[in-house]
């Protein structure tokens, strides 16, 4: 029996927002799940000392999953570390246990590049690059408290 390779739905390649980005190589339905944020899951005190590091370089790779653990996408992290932040997302995040899942928040179009409000908090900053003159400030550390939630529908 043959076995069929499943094509992927996004791509990593080159971000006009940011370096890398992850792009849609299909149409992704709202709320369909599109990959799991993965990375060794280390504590907020391991996190504090390899967020410094990260942030000198320009990156957030640290994802609070709770008051107590954290997901380090540069280690053991996947595709799901390249997509970009926007003030103005296509996708949102679900936590479930530990697990990190990235959904659609409405319909994306083949060729978009993927993006959810990383909605950082910490003591440590970087200037927000979704659009050129965005003012918006991102902290040292991506967020539960606010990203866990889908964001609302808005009426036209």
């Amino acid at each position: 029996m043959a076995k069929t390779k499943i094509k992927p739905i996004f791509e990593r390649r080159r971000s006009k927002i940011h370096g890398w980005g992850v792009f849609a190589t299909a149409p992704i339905n709202k709320n369909k799940r599109i990959i799991d944020y993965d990375g060794e899951k280390i504590t907020h005190k391991q996190s504090a000392v390899r967020e410094d590091r990260y942030l000198r370089r320009g990156h957030i790779w640290c994802f609070k999953i709770n008051n107590f653990w954290v997901r380090d996408a540069a280690v053991g992290g996947n595709t799901a570390r390249f997509i970009n932040h926007s003030c103005k997302p296509n996708c949102y995040v679900q936590i479930v246990g530990h697990t990190i899942c990235i959904r659609a928040a409405r319909n994306i179009k083949r060729g978009e590049e993927l993006s959810y409000d990383y909605s950082t908090d910490g003591d440590k900053t970087m200037p927000c690059r979704c659009k050129p003159g965005c003012t918006t400030k991102l902290w040292n550390t991506l967020s539960i408290s606010t990203v866990s939630r889908r964001p609302k529908s808005r009426r036209r």
